[in-house]
């Protein structure tokens, strides 16, 4: 295990950084990604550190490509980046639809795109990505959030497709609420009744990017707590 190496983009972040403490006590050489070197200090030294925007699609490649460089090729990358939005349909507004997508879906995309070519040459990879209940159960008042969660769903699937001949896997992870500690701060009791913590979230994505969990390619793995 210690010479295999996992990113986890949006280390600085509550799911972030439990994943990439899992992946780093699991025996990872682990690069945290995070758009603020802020973020990523609570991590320990031995995880190595990326002060990157990966939401911005012109920084997706140069990065990846300096891990590779500096690191070697990626085994595992999961991310967990996401912004979240109420509104209901009638309430969008066109800088919402735009942004929410272009951090819940485009930089999964992106991402993948920088990392797949990598993986494909090596014959061998896992990408996690990180949506929600939303995007296969919509609620009242997250439309904009809901449509780019069920639009990352499917883009897992098909990255399920075009990616498994080449050895690599995909799957991607439903949170309902995540107890993090931004989300304990601004969300009333009641919401935070069954909510999982970001450790528990981590240790499922810890056994997706192992080999344990070999024969599951395309999953929609639901975590939604009690």
């Amino acid at each position: 295990m210690t010479s295999r190496t996992a990113i986890v983009v949006g280390a600085g972040g509550g799911l972030g950084q439990a994943t990439a403490l899992a992946l780093h006590s699991a025996g990872y050489t682990t690069i945290g990604v995070d758009r603020t070197a802020a973020g990523l200090e609570a991590l320990p030294t031995g995880i190595k550190r990326e002060v990157a925007d990966a939401t911005d699609p012109a920084i997706s490649k140069p990065l990846v490509d300096k891990i590779v460089l500096d690191v070697g090729t990626p085994d595992v990358v999961v991310n967990t980046i996401g912004a979240y939005e109420l509104g209901d349909s009638s309430t969008i507004t066109p800088e919402i639809f735009t942004r929410l997508f272009e951090v819940n879906l485009g930089t999964a995309l992106w991402i993948t795109q920088a990392v797949a070519p990598h993986m494909q040459k090596q014959g061998s990879g896992v990408i996690v990505h990180i949506s929600a209940r939303q995007g296969l159960e919509p609620s009242v008042g997250t439309a904009a959030y809901s449509l780019t969660k069920a639009a990352l769903i499917h883009l897992v699937r098909i990255l399920d497709l075009e990616l498994r001949p080449s050895g690599v896997r995909v799957n991607v992870v439903l949170p309902h609420v995540i107890a993090t500690e931004k989300n304990k701060s601004i969300l009333p009791p009641e919401f935070l009744s069954g909510a999982v913590e970001p450790d528990a979230l981590a240790k499922v994505i810890e056994f997706l990017a192992s080999d344990l969990s070999g024969p599951v390619n395309g999953a929609i793995v639901p975590t939604y707590g009690g």
